[in-house]
């Protein structure tokens, strides 16, 4: 496990958390992505004990609270994003925990009926030992749902509105940003390839149910969008999903 990318990493997460504040939670899947709305990809919620792993902000669990879930328990490596989650979830029996998703924190053993991720998974430096980490968590028959940007789509250049691949699919090193979201806030986030994640999942002991690589929400689906060269933009995410989505069950 790679403790120098971590480091640096929750340093720059604690500089950024106000940019994600609402952003990319439950019931959403990621940017111009379906959310759970169209997609019900869980099963009921109602009373079930539920664990976010990248929390973040608190949203999502909100939204678990708001469907009914019993025990809400959250993991980010970010002390602002813990902060502002304990901000969003004030008067709720909510346990959350700064840490990497990596560590071994003692969060207990085949407790909880749903582990998600939305668009955190990503980033953890050790996907082997993450998932290991959220089969333990699960009690048997438990649900494990995430969603994460497309591995092809950190490849697709938008250049006047010419979508094309930039770059080798088939490197699976990193990429850096100097200054992201504009601060000073260096992050490496690890390059996988889809297959990757998927015989992550067989190692780990997952058997996976449903892969989704959302449409455009049904709202936006008709609209003429301007052509745009932003990373993520209607635009490209009419031609190619942002994102994937995996149900898988322990």
């Amino acid at each position: 496990m790679n403790t120098d990318i971590l480091k640096q990493n929750r340093k720059s997460w604690n500089t950024v958390a106000d940019h994600f504040n609402g952003v990319d939670a439950l019931p959403g899947y990621g940017p111009f992505a379906q959310s759970e709305d169209e997609l019900r990809l869980f099963d009921s919620i109602e009373g079930k004990n539920v664990l976010d792993i990248g929390c973040g902000s608190g949203h999502s669990l909100l939204y678990m609270s708001k469907q009914g879930a019993k025990d809400l328990w959250g993991v980010d490596l970010s002390d602002s994003q813990i902060d502002r989650a304990q901000e969003i979830l004030s008067g709720l029996d909510a346990q959350l925990y700064c840490a990497a998703m990596e560590e071994d924190i003692g969060l207990p053993e085949q407790y909880f009926d749903i582990v998600y991720s939305i668009y955190a998974i990503g980033w953890t430096v050790d996907l082997d030992r993450t998932l290991e980490l959220i089969y333990f968590y699960l009690r048997p028959s438990g649900t494990f749902i995430f969603s994460w940007d497309h591995p092809l789509y950190v490849h697709l250049k938008s250049e006047d509105g010419l979508v094309s691949l930039n770059g080798s699919y088939q490197d699976e090193d990193s990429v850096h940003y100097a200054n992201f979201k504009g601060e000073d806030a260096p992050m490496t986030i690890p390059k996988r390839k889809f297959s990757t994640y998927l015989n992550a999942l067989v190692k780990a002991g997952f058997n996976i149910e449903q892969v989704v690589e959302p449409d455009v929400p049904h709202d936006l689906k008709d609209l003429e969008p301007e052509v745009s060269d932003r990373y993520y933009s209607l635009y490209k995410a009419q031609k190619f999903p942002t994102s994937f989505i995996i149900k898988a069950r322990k």
